[in-house]
């Protein structure tokens, strides 16, 4: 008998495979190829306090071994999503992770109080969305800046807070320690690398916004040495993203420190990716004599 449940903040996960924030919706599309039961759990898109179209022109540009987008966090707002997309996502029995985004940190704070009176199970708070009170630079670039929106966030949220952290950090260890000292309950990381393309016919940018956030497997080294570091440094549980595209992945960042882990990119390539990831993991423990995943976690 293998055993691959995972309990992070009192919240029990059936398996460690989670749909990622921006890759999945809220999770109507996929329920048309698989049971979204069968996930460990879903972060919805992210979401603000108002209703968001998003980024002007193209908005993913496929590049070697990853996809650049520029997406531009598009969500229905927060009242819509507690009204349409919700309901939806708590008849699928699986834990729901709400990823909330926002440009200043009233907008964080409005959302999650909103949130707090719904039956999500876990608020994930991207906080590489830009300051724009502090001229557009990002919250997860200093940690200073961090520890403050974390901290504020932490008073008013009921539910277990998972932060997110950008791999764009001026120092992803101080980061993360920065936000578990301000009452993260647990660390997602890592979220798009800052890049960018250009058409060389046109001679412009690719992206009406110039840079873009890079995911899949091009990032996944670096995401896991990430991992591996925050790990070592904190002692809270850590959802590890990045590249995720195959069952050895997901291990490979068990074994790193993370708990659990979010597939992004991967959806795009097959839909039915983290069922194949799943059985996967199943195989493996059959294969080797794991019971538990706490057996090979942060071995390295």
């Amino acid at each position: 008998m293998i055993d691959t449940k995972v309990k992070i903040c009192g919240v029990e996960f059936k398996n460690p495979v989670i749909a990622a924030s921006g890759t999945f919706g809220f999770g109507k599309e996929y329920a048309e190829y698989f049971p979204l039961s069968k996930l460990g759990g879903i972060s919805s898109k992210g979401l603000t306090f108002h209703k968001k179209e998003g980024n002007s022109g193209i908005r993913i540009y496929e590049t070697t071994g990853g996809l650049l987008n520029s997406i531009g966090l598009q969500n229905p707002g927060i009242d819509e999503f507690i009204k349409e997309e919700l309901p939806f996502m708590e008849r699928q029995d699986t834990v729901i992770l709400a990823n909330v985004g926002g440009n200043t940190l009233d907008e964080y704070i409005k959302t999650i109080e909103k949130l707090n009176g719904t039956n999500i199970d876990m608020v994930e708070l991207n906080i590489s969305c830009p300051n724009v009170k502090e001229g557009g630079m990002a919250f997860g670039i200093k940690s200073e800046t961090a520890f403050k929106v974390v901290g504020e966030v932490r008073k008013v949220c009921k539910k277990p807070l998972v932060v997110k952290l950008s791999p764009n950090a001026e120092n992803i260890v101080h980061m993360a320690e920065s936000c578990v000292k301000a009452g993260a309950d647990a660390l997602s990381l890592v979220n798009t690398f800052s890049g960018m393309a250009i058409d060389i016919k046109t001679r412009k940018p690719v992206f009406d916004n110039i840079i873009a956030g890079l995911s899949g497997p091009c990032i996944k080294p670096i995401a896991l040495r990430m991992v591996y570091e925050v790990a070592k440094a904190v002692n809270v549980p850590i959802l590890g993203i990045g590249g995720i595209i195959d069952y050895e992945d997901v291990l490979e960042f068990i074994m790193a420190g993370a708990w659990a882990v979010q597939v992004g990119s991967g959806n795009f390539i097959k839909p039915t990716i983290t069922l194949d990831i799943i059985n996967g993991i199943e195989q493996f423990m059959i294969n080797e004599g794991i019971k538990s995943l706490e057996e090979i976690r942060g071995i390295i």
